[in-house]
Parts: C-alpha cells; sequence; structure tokens
C-alpha cells in the first residue's frame, strides 16, 4: 500500500484522542511504569511524541519543501521528553499532544502537497535520502508503534498477575521492538 495523504492524516488526527481515552485518569500503577531499566512508562511515550511533534515531522517536512537533500535534518534526541516533560502531569501531556498535533496537522494541510512534493527528498542523518511521502508514512506507523507500546508496557504490570493465561496472551510475549 503506498502512502496516501488524506489516509495518513486521517490516522494521525485519532492518535491524541485514542491515547487519551486510554490513559487520562488512570492510576499511576499503569502509566508511571515500565518494563525494568532503560524502558519507557506510557508517561514517557506520551512526552516523546510530544517531542517529536515539537523537533520532528513538521520541521522535517518544512525542510525537505525548503532544502531538499542540501540540508540535512537535525538529529532526533529520542530522550528529549525527560526535559521537556520535567514537572508535567500526564493530563498536561496529553492536553499538549491533542494542541501539537492539531497544529501540525493544520500545518501540513495548508502545505496542499501535490504528487512531485511528496516524491521529493530530504537528507536524514542516518538514512540519507528520505521522501517527503516516507516521511509521512513514517509519523503514522510511528504512531501506531507507539500506541503498540503503551499497550505492552502497560500488559507488562499484569504479566505474572494473569498466572496460566500468560500462554495466550501475545502482548506479554512481545519482545519489545519499539523499545527506545
Amino acid at each position: 500500500m503506498e502512502q496516501d495523504l488524506q489516509d495518513t492524516i486521517a490516522l494521525l488526527a485519532r492518535t491524541p484522542a485514542a491515547l487519551d481515552a486510554l490513559l487520562r485518569d488512570l492510576p499511576e500503577a499503569w502509566t508511571l511504569r515500565d518494563e525494568g531499566e532503560g524502558t519507557w512508562s506510557a508517561f514517557d511515550i506520551v512526552g516523546h511524541l510530544n517531542h517529536g511533534e515539537r523537533t520532528d515531522w513538521m520541521p522535517r517536512a518544512r525542510m525537505i519543501l525548503e532544502f531538499g537533500e542540501t540540508r540535512g535534518f537535525e538529529p532526533f534526541d529520542r530522550w528529549g521528553q525527560e526535559r521537556e516533560s520535567a514537572g508535567k502531569s500526564l493530563g498536561q501531556l496529553l492536553d499538549e499532544f491533542v494542541r501539537l498535533r492539531s497544529e501540525g496537522l493544520a500545518e501540513l494541510r495548508t502545505m496542499n502537497l501535490r504528487r512531485e512534493d511528496l516524491e521529493r527528498r530530504g537528507r536524514h542523518p542516518a538514512l540519507g535520502g528520505v521522501t517527503m511521502s516516507q516521511l509521512l508514512a513514517t509519523w503514522a506507523v510511528h504512531d501506531l508503534t507507539h500506541v503498540h507500546q503503551i499497550s505492552r508496557v502497560m500488559a507488562h504490570q499484569y504479566d505474572a498477575a494473569v498466572g496460566p493465561w500468560h500462554a495466550y496472551l501475545g502482548v506479554l510475549k512481545c519482545a519489545g521492538h519499539s523499545a527506545p
């Protein structure tokens, strides 16, 4: 399946509400616990999504349109949420995600991207040449990756509590391919 801009926007527009419905007002036992050393909690993941909204997706889309491959993307700080989330509640992070995503998608819509714009290339610091279409498809799949990661992290909290049903619960067997 090729990346379709309207389909991508439709998915991206739903992620904030989906995370809000899943996480808002849950006990911290669900939202602040992780899977162990060097892993993220649901709180950390929402912070990471906010950091990406500020520094990754739309800034890189603007760079592709303005500079093409002549200027590389800034490297992404995969731990930037630690600074940005300090002192905030999960509710604040969820509200921030709604606002940031809404602003980003509004800007994306105003770009009025045409097929030739989607084929334009930028330069990723590790991957080299990438197209606008690939960037936008990655943004959508990145959301899905972290929705999956949140469900896995939360399920991990009941890993022992499910007892023998563990054998039937695939989310508890996931190897964590979306780990930070």
